[in-house]
């Protein structure tokens, strides 16, 4: 009878042995991977997904807004005005993104509502979906909402009464 120890599994094992002890524990967690990849892609998807019809009502709201004043329905002024408040709008909400990302002093929520409810609203909505920034937060978004439709009615109430001339 010989003295021979059992083999151990983990150095004196086969190349073989080894590579398929290595590949299982591997493939499981490149399976979680991929899965854990699946689900981060398709709530991207859904992300991009929700965020196309602000960004669908911010052009056509625009276009409208041009093709009002290239009809002489509306003062060019008013369309300008609201491209001017949007694109400044938009700026503040990347100024406050980057901010937020560097733990630096924050613009305040009511600032950015009163640029939105100025006319800013469209660059706000484009902001939120684009840079992903106070897109979230529920009360943010209500006052924000409301800023549009306060905005929308002024501008309604300017067309129908004709206030709106006086921007000549």
């Amino acid at each position: 009878m010989t003295n021979k120890k059992p083999a151990k599994m983990g150095n004196s094992a086969s190349p073989q042995t080894n590579r398929a002890q290595k590949s299982r524990p591997q493939s499981s967690r490149a399976q979680n991977n991929r899965a854990q990849s699946s689900r981060t892609q398709k709530s991207n998807a859904a992300a991009s997904g929700s965020s196309l019809m602000p960004l669908l009502l911010v052009v056509i709201f625009l276009a409208g807004l041009i093709g009002a004043a290239q009809q002489h329905m509306l003062p060019y002024g008013i369309a300008g005005m609201y491209l001017t408040l949007s694109l400044l709008t938009f700026i503040a909400y990347a100024i406050d993104k980057s901010a937020a990302k560097r733990g630096k002093w924050r613009t305040k929520e009511s600032t950015l509502h009163l640029l939105a409810l100025m006319g800013g609203w469209p660059g706000a909505l484009f902001a939120q979906n684009v840079l992903r920034h106070k897109s979230v937060k529920a009360s943010f978004r209500n006052v924000f909402w409301l800023t549009v439709v306060a905005n929308l009615a002024v501008l309604g109430y300017g067309i129908k009464t004709g206030a709106v001339d006086m921007f000549i």
